[in-house]
């Protein structure tokens, strides 16, 4: 028995395709399956590692130096900097970040997300190489900037490449920052924010016991082997199938879909997923002014949640624990080697908690998320606060559970959502642009905080905590009152919950005909016809033969191929000549 949304598909499909294209729904081609030997569910899962890695390299970069700062051949190495110097070291990855962020939007728009994935990823790679073999503290200065150029591309275009998928998988990136921080105090630290940093903070502890100056070159190196993962692994992932229909490259973006839903032409999901981007695009287009200027004349709520909920999520003291655990350990009465191990018993937690999100967040929604992660936030710092005042035998162990709780409830709230949030919020036309304030308003407030922290430590001591638990109380009025709730919206349809549709006040009643008609200018969309469907994933099967073993054979030549058809196709999307010179290549 034929499945009826199978037939709905094939009936809207031949009102709109040419007669010689038209569906013969006896014919089995019609249910052509891709030639793609990765879809569905592993696809997707497939992307959210490779993108998750992106995170994971700046959440490590975060972490790695918490633990490298208080090691003794760092410190006789680099003579033993003071506060400001090693603020400097430490912060100076977000000017950098900073910079690249606000250039991200437009280079995303032009070259597409995983090309900017690609060389943001290469950028990071050559930064960590000369933190590696760093031999003055100007040299060291100068890596962390460059590696701040790429993770400011990193940091811009994997939440915008998760976007499509946005919830859980969109959450599983951030585990990955806070796994690379947790990887750095034993050396390494956890997720995009907070699994990045737990590894590199165990990996900054294995590293203690080396005795010499590899026990801070290695969780150095060890940075740019990732990098090099994430650049291999940005050749195979999918390109994001909006940008691909935004830059007219229709067949393109209907195969990503088609793969992503589970490889097969005649898909109902990918023909719905498909009309509704396309409708989105062409609505777009009726505004042809793209400009930063006309976003923030438009939709300034958007701009402003955006912003907000990234900089809360610097103000709310994340980086006081993730950039200087080892130095709040110290202060509430831990020293030496068992300073860091606390740090990276902490990671481990902080990873831990960024697993629940993959669940709640769609299923509570972000307001909640953001609301009960605030409060517990303030109620924490507090108490660190309070407990370091008063200084008695048992602050040390009440100063880290109090520390832990604080973790966990940013790994599990102001850690994920605040990465998730603005992509999802921002118009198609203007995502990128969009994103790239945000994470822009996030590197800026990253920075402060990593520059005056240190500083605030020796002036303010005990105080620095209850200041940071007054942002958290900030931020959780800030939700309460304007953040409005997009779990389960489709990204096509955010402007019915900010009431904008991208248009002025003036405009009103062509929105209300924007939202009536929006069902049938959807159904009124030519999908590409399974002719045109098969024709593009032959030529793609003749250019890219046997991509994983060309990359391993020939990384050099496979990269150049890659590197030219994403030339070509951005110039001339329709042009055969293109894939032909592509199939004639050896690799």
């Amino acid at each position: 028995m034929s499945d009826p949304t199978i037939a709905v598909a094939s009936t809207s499909r031949n009102s709109d395709i040419p007669q010689k294209f038209t569906i013969d729904d006896t014919d089995t081609n019609s249910h052509r399956r891709s030639s793609s030997k990765l879809v569905g569910a592993p696809l997707l899962y497939t992307i959210t590692c490779f993108a998750s890695l992106g995170v994971f390299l700046f959440g490590y970069d975060q972490g790695v130096m918490s633990g490298i700062i208080t090691g003794p051949y760092f410190k006789s190495y680099f003579n033993n900097p003071d506060s400001a110097q090693l603020g400097t070291m430490v912060a100076i990855l977000e000017i950098g970040a900073l910079i690249t962020s606000l250039l991200a939007g437009t280079i995303g728009d032009k070259i597409g997300r995983k090309r900017t994935l690609f060389w943001g990823a290469t950028v990071f790679i050559i930064g960590g190489a000369i933190q590696t073999g760093s031999t003055s503290f100007m040299m060291m200065v100068l890596g962390r900037i460059i590696s701040g150029f790429g993770v400011g591309l990193l940091s811009m275009i994997v939440p915008i490449e998760l976007a499509n998928h946005r919830g859980k998988l969109a959450c599983i990136e951030f585990t990955g920052n806070i796994t690379g921080y947790a990887c750095s105090v034993v050396s390494l630290s956890t997720n995009m924010t907070s699994n990045t940093t737990n590894i590199a903070q165990w990996l900054d502890y294995f590293s203690s016991y080396i005795k010499s100056d590899a026990s801070w070159r290695l969780p150095l190196l060890f940075q740019c082997i990732i990098g090099g993962i994430l650049a291999l692994g940005s050749l195979v992932i999918p390109e994001s199938p909006r940008w691909l229909l935004d830059n007219d490259q229709d067949d393109e973006g209907f195969r990503v879909l088609v793969d992503i839903n589970g490889g097969y032409y005649d898909n109902a999901k990918a023909d719905k997923e498909y009309r509704e981007i396309k409708d989105a695009v062409e609505q777009d287009r009726l505004e042809p002014d793209r400009s930063y200027k006309c976003l923030f004349k438009k939709y300034k709520a958007r701009v402003f949640i955006a912003m907000s909920s990234q900089l809360f999520a610097q103000l709310n003291g994340i980086n006081v624990i993730s950039y200087y655990m080892p130095l709040v350990m110290i202060s509430a009465g831990w020293v030496g080697r068992d300073a860091i191990l606390m740090t990276g018993i902490n990671a481990l937690v902080y990873i831990a908690s960024t697993v629940p999100p993959w669940y709640l967040v769609d299923r509570w929604g972000r307001r909640f998320v953001l609301l009960s992660g605030a409060a517990v936030m303030c109620f924490a710092l507090t108490l660190t606060g309070w407990w370091i005042y008063i200084d008695v035998p048992v602050t040390p162990t009440a100063v880290v559970i109090c520390v832990i709780i604080f973790n966990a409830a940013f790994g599990f709230s102001w850690g994920p959502v605040p990465w998730l949030y603005p992509p999802e919020i921002m118009p198609l036309a203007f995502r990128a642009k969009g994103v790239s304030l945000s994470t822009a308003s996030n590197w800026a407030a990253n920075f402060i905080v990593g520059e005056l922290t240190p500083i605030l430590q020796d002036v303010i001591q005990w105080r620095l905590y209850p200041m940071h638990a007054l942002f958290c109380a900030c931020s959780f009025v800030l939700v309460y009152f304007l953040y409005p709730e997009t779990a389960n919206v489709p990204l096509e349809e955010m402007s019915d919950i900010f009431g904008d549709s991208g248009a002025t006040e003036e405009e009103g009643e062509q929105i209300s005909l924007h939202k009536q008609n929006r069902i049938a200018r959807q159904s009124s969309v030519s999908l590409p016809s399974l002719a045109s469907f098969t024709e593009y994933d032959r030529r793609h099967r003749r250019s890219e033969p046997n991509l994983h073993k060309s990359i391993i054979n020939n990384p050099i030549k496979t990269l150049k191929k890659w590197i030219y058809k994403s030339k070509s196709t951005t110039e001339d999307p329709e042009s055969s000549d293109s894939y032909e010179r592509l199939d004639n290549t050896d690799v």
